[in-house]
């Protein structure tokens, strides 16, 4: 499976690259256009004061050389030597020397390549033929007072930086509401109404921001009309359920028994309904947390359902305890106990209870003829049955799984059926630890 990447990283990686790109492309410019012409140059006219030099020293008379040797070294810092062995090649590459290699070699006709010497300071010297004389002019590095290189680093890992810290700033700065949105809309999903968002700002985000204060609004107006609903029809149908309850009592002695029976069966049937829908309007809605320890809560459990007959075993492998709603919890564990007893067509039941990180998970596995794969998911919706006789003595009203589906949503629980090797089900709950 591909590993989705967070709105942050992908904002940042691609806001940086644009600026990066950018980047390039201006010292690119910048070099081609700007510094490369200017070094090129700067190049040439120190080669044209070099040859010039050198062939003035040749013309002047033996005499007057020293003094123009000593005005040379005082206004340009020049050294001037004659009838000197060659210097060795130069060493390693410097691109201010080539372009100057390459002006002293369209000066003079012939090739020349700058040499450096290296005792107390750098001095680089160009060996000039004139008049059949070998002239060694030179002067020190700190006359040229430029590292172009050395500005070109510091440029590109200034604007590296403040690129990067300018994509972060700008990624955070658009993720971190939508992560705010985000886990707002998680809550809501649980049944939890966060605050309002402050509707001020960015005038995007503030429009975002009313848009969806209203639909929390409208979610914590649903889900309480929805409960008051629930409540209110299933509270209403209890009268006329009494009524048909007397009905059936007040029936003649001579009335047929099985037709009698039929009818009272069937008033039982919707009495427990009617029973479903008032738990599920009570338990829909979150209770205060309590520390709970789940050891004893599922061997509770098991006691009252060995109680009514059935074979449950409970395995427990550590001492883990929870803080939730005790109701919700109670209620979604009866329910897969319940379903499990019901289909496991008498074999015995376990329920399971291990830690796996910070979670606790909770199992009850049975032995009956489990449920189709594509089937896994259907069962938790509301009234869906596998069995389509809708005959109570055949199963449930398929409302127990979807309570428990809609609890477990409600809390941030986990509930999954599993298919077991062998034949049978196990569901799962997996709740956080303390």
């Amino acid at each position: 499976m591909q590993r989705s990447r967070t709105l942050f990283r992908s904002t940042a990686v691609t806001v940086a690259s644009a600026l990066l790109l950018l980047e390039f492309i201006l010292i690119a410019a910048t070099i081609n256009y700007v510094l490369l012409p200017m070094a090129k140059r700067s190049a040439d006219d120190l080669a044209a004061l070099l040859v010039l030099s050198a062939q003035t020293w040749v013309e002047l008379p033996p005499e007057t050389r020293q003094d123009f040797e000593l005005e040379l070294a005082r206004k340009h810092q020049f050294m001037l030597f004659d009838d000197v062995p060659p210097l060795p090649p130069r060493e390693g590459f410097l691109p201010y020397l080539t372009l100057l290699d390459s002006a002293l070699t369209a000066r003079t006709g012939e090739p020349v390549s700058v040499r450096v010497t290296e005792l107390e300071t750098t001095w680089f010297w160009a060996e000039i033929h004139t008049g059949e004389r070998l002239i060694r002019i030179g002067f020190p590095k700190e006359r040229l007072n430029v590292n172009p290189p050395m500005m070109l680093l510091l440029a590109l890992v200034a604007t590296t930086v403040l690129t990067l810290l300018t994509a972060l700033v700008l990624a955070r700065r658009i993720t971190k509401p939508l992560e705010l949105f985000s886990a707002a809309a998680k809550r809501i999903g649980e049944g939890d109404i966060p605050e309002s968002f402050p509707e001020t700002g960015i005038r995007e985000l503030s429009g975002l921001a009313a848009t969806f204060n209203r639909m929390a609004l409208q979610v914590r107006e649903l889900l309480a009309n929805r409960t008051t609903l629930l409540a209110g029809i299933s509270h209403d149908l209890r009268t006329p359920l009494a009524r048909m309850r007397l009905a059936i009592e007040m029936l003649p002695a001579n009335a047929d028994p099985k037709l009698v029976a039929r009818l009272q069966h069937d008033v039982e049937e919707m009495n427990q309904l009617i029973g479903e829908f008032l738990v599920l309007s009570r338990e829909l809605q979150k209770g205060p947390p309590q520390r709970l320890e789940l050891g004893a809560l599922l061997e509770e459990l098991a006691d009252n359902a060995s109680n009514e007959g059935a074979r449950v075993q409970l395995q427990t492998h550590a001492n883990l305890s929870v803080t939730v709603d005790p109701m919700a919890l109670r209620r979604i564990l009866t329910n897969l106990l319940g379903n499990a007893i019901r289909y496991g067509v008498g074999k015995p039941v376990e329920i399971e209870l291990a830690a796996a990180g910070n979670h606790a998970v909770i199992g009850i596995l049975d032995r009956g003829p489990g449920i189709p794969a594509q089937e896994l998911e259907n069962v938790f919706h509301p009234f869906y049955r596998l069995e389509t006789s809708r005959s109570n003595t055949t199963g449930g009203s398929g409302l127990g799984l979807a309570i428990a589906r809609q609890l477990a949503d409600a809390n941030g629980w986990k509930i999954e059926l599993l298919p077991r090797h062998g034949g049978g089900i196990e569901a799962r709950l997996t709740l956080p630890l303390d």
